[in-house]
């Protein structure tokens, strides 16, 4: 009798470590939404203070691109604007000569109309004769072709000087765009945080030249991670989006600290079991991911092992 029960115990045994709970459902590491902050322009990083481990607040700035390049341009072009009204030609003095030849000419016309009228008296009391009239008209018409023509001399000159100023004003708003444009670029000389979150990886020094979407640093929400774990066709109908579950994590030999986290993404097909992921189902070939976020005590890492009870 007591030999049998020696030969039961270690089956007893075997079958209490199996049902005392400790088997994972399913089991992933943790992650974080991590993003990698670069440059937007090329330049020498005059400051750039940030170090691994820090906790930086969304918009906050952490370093300085050289914008000296971006500003000597500014000023160029902002000088080329400023140019364009020296550029321009002012019509006043060449439309005042042609406007006090066409007031002379008005008065040499009204000298003349003088003059007919009293040589057309003259004619009607026979003291003048036909031909003193028609000279003073011949004078009189060509005294008002030649105001004709300098008036189409002002319109002509009034129309081209427009026009030339117009081709020289036209460039202004390109220029301007321009300006606008360098204004942006001064303004992404800055090197502004987007995110809150935890300096992971510097990948620059204060100091250094950088480029145009080099990679400077890159951070990560640690308040939050996110378990990526497998679960297998037959657990899923135990899963819905938003639902509670329980996460284990190693807490020494033999213990776990539980946490609770939720469910927010369930992989819409399935995928062969990865090699580094233990499964219920030791058998099973194809599993379905799924995303648990878990709110972070500070203990929980990137890469750490976790565990997931349905």
């Amino acid at each position: 009798m007591k030999s049998l029960l020696y030969l039961l115990t270690p089956a007893l045994m075997l079958a209490s470590c199996s049902g005392n709970g400790k088997i994972p459902d399913a089991s992933g590491t943790f992650e974080a939404e991590e993003v990698v902050v670069s440059a937007e322009l090329s330049g020498k990083l005059l400051r750039f203070t940030l170090e691994e481990g820090q906790l930086l607040e969304k918009d906050s700035v952490v370093g300085q691109i050289d914008p000296l390049p971006i500003a000597l341009q500014k000023d160029q072009v902002e000088a080329t604007i400023a140019s364009l009204q020296e550029k321009t030609l002012d019509p006043g003095p060449q439309l005042k000569l042609l406007t006090e030849q066409l007031a002379v000419q008005q008065s040499q016309l009204n000298t003349l109309q003088r003059e007919r009228q009293r040589v057309e008296n003259l004619i009607r009391a026979d003291a003048a004769t036909k031909k003193q009239l028609d000279d003073i008209l011949a004078q009189i018409d060509v005294v008002e072709k030649q105001m004709n023509v300098t008036r189409q001399q002002v319109q002509v000159q009034q129309t081209a000087i427009a026009t030339q100023n117009r081709s020289i004003l036209s460039e202004k708003n390109p220029l301007s765009k321009r300006a606008s444009q360098l204004d942006d670029q001064l303004s992404r000389s800055r090197i502004t945080n987007p995110v809150k979150g935890t300096v992971i990886t510097k990948y620059a020094q204060e100091g250094e030249v950088t480029g145009a979407g080099k990679a400077l640093y890159k951070i990560a929400d640690l308040s939050t991670l996110t378990l990526r774990a497998y679960v297998t066709g037959p657990q899923l109908s135990q899963l819905k989006l938003g639902q509670n579950l329980s996460v284990l994590v190693d807490d020494g030999k033999d213990k776990y600290r539980t946490y609770t986290g939720t469910l927010g993404w369930i992989s819409d097909h399935a995928e062969f079991t990865p090699k580094t992921i233990q499964t219920k189902e030791e058998r099973a070939n194809l599993v379905y991911a799924i995303k648990i976020r878990v709110k972070n005590d500070g203990l929980l890492k990137i890469g750490m092992y976790g565990e997931v009870k349905l």
